[in-house]
């Protein structure tokens, strides 16, 4: 049987750490790496990861995705964007290739909640092309979301469900920095959340209403707040500074009301650098019902590495899924793939 055969569609911070987990596994295998980036451009994959070949074929980076598409490949990770409407005009691209997608823009990990109308056509293109489309990462995906749906299965009765993520933004690149106001002036990042433009977490209304569609509830209102998280000390990340007295990251909830009543609460505090200020890091689940159910999982599971994974991870259930548009509450659960990826298959 021939290996899986996958594209990259971004070789930033998510793309690249993809790229340098599938070149470690057994029964997939990169054959096109699509990156604008003119440093990188024409660069050969293996080489410029300081991995040996093993007999694979050289793979050369590409800034022209017709280029890379335009061969057999089963899978295309996306790993450009964060939002539903500047990921469409790429995702329908590859979809029409009659390519599967799996997409780390994080409103793609349950579109309807903001873009129904963009989810409604984009499993149009999913169906009609016969391949199929998911998004899903670390958040949205499962530690705020899929992981707490999965324990409301040991509950015989559900009142509130409560997640809570305290993370690092350090191993994320430059667009996490920019859209999670790392390094602003405090007035700048209050003006843009006041005009609206400070994007802050994006995922909880995703969050949010996977939670409730799989419960049964029906989401009457969403509400989101942020504010800013101001550092006393210059913190640096790989991919972001901020001065002393500047914006080091974005404190975000969120809520969910069914019938005018609180039933989803998101609290989500991230920053570059935590730990120089005395935050540690972690991940908490509550869930208000018969029996009553704590999670507590510290220090956080690590949100770059744990993206990579679950893209790298549901590359076969991607595949074996129905055509059209997918969110994790349709798939098998997630879990780490250490033999042949070729065995998962259908």
């Amino acid at each position: 049987m021939e290996n899986i055969k996958v594209a990259v569609w971004g070789f930033g911070a998510m793309g690249r750490g993809a790229v340098e987990s599938l070149v470690t596994k057994t029964g997939v295998e990169v054959v096109g790496v699509c990156d604008i980036n003119e440093e990188l451009v024409g660069k050969e994959l293996y080489e410029l990861l300081g991995v040996e070949r093993n007999g694979r074929s050289e793979v050369f980076i590409n800034d022209n995705i017709d280029e890379v598409l335009n061969q057999d490949i089963d899978v295309c990770i996306t790993a450009t964007d964060s939002f539903t409407s500047k990921a469409f005009p790429r995702l329908k691209l590859v979809l029409e290739k009659g390519i599967n997608i799996i997409s780390t823009a994080e409103e793609m990990a349950y579109p309807k909640a903001q873009e129904p109308e963009l989810a409604k056509e984009l499993d149009r293109i999913a169906k009609e092309n016969n391949v199929s489309i998911l998004g899903t990462g670390i958040n949205p995906g499962l530690m705020m979301d899929l992981l707490a749906v999965c324990l409301t299965g040991a509950m015989t009765d559900l009142t509130k469900v409560e997640c809570k993520r305290v993370n690092s933004l350090s191993p994320f690149g430059p667009t996490v920095m920019e859209e999670q106001g790392v390094g602003m002036k405090v007035d700048t990042f209050m003006n843009k959340v006041e005009d609206g433009t400070m994007a802050g977490h994006v995922g909880f209304a995703e969050s949010v209403g996977m939670i409730a569609e799989a419960v049964g509830w029906e989401v009457s209102e969403f509400k989101q707040q942020m504010k800013p998280i101001i550092t006393n000390i210059d913190r640096k990340s790989p991919y972001g500074f901020a001065k002393a007295n500047d914006v080091a990251g974005v404190n975000m909830t969120g809520q969910g009301y069914v019938d005018g009543e609180l039933k989803i609460d998101m609290i989500h505090p991230q920053q570059i650098e935590p730990e120089m200020e005395g935050t540690h890091t972690g991940d908490y689940i509550k869930l208000t019902g018969t029996p009553e159910i704590n999670m507590s999982i510290n220090p956080e599971v690590d949100g770059g590495i744990g993206t990579i994974a679950m893209c790298v991870n549901m590359i076969p259930h991607i595949i074996n899924a129905k055509p059209g548009l997918k969110t994790m509450l349709d798939l098998p659960v997630p879990r780490a793939i250490m033999g042949d990826m070729r065995n998962y298959l259908d």
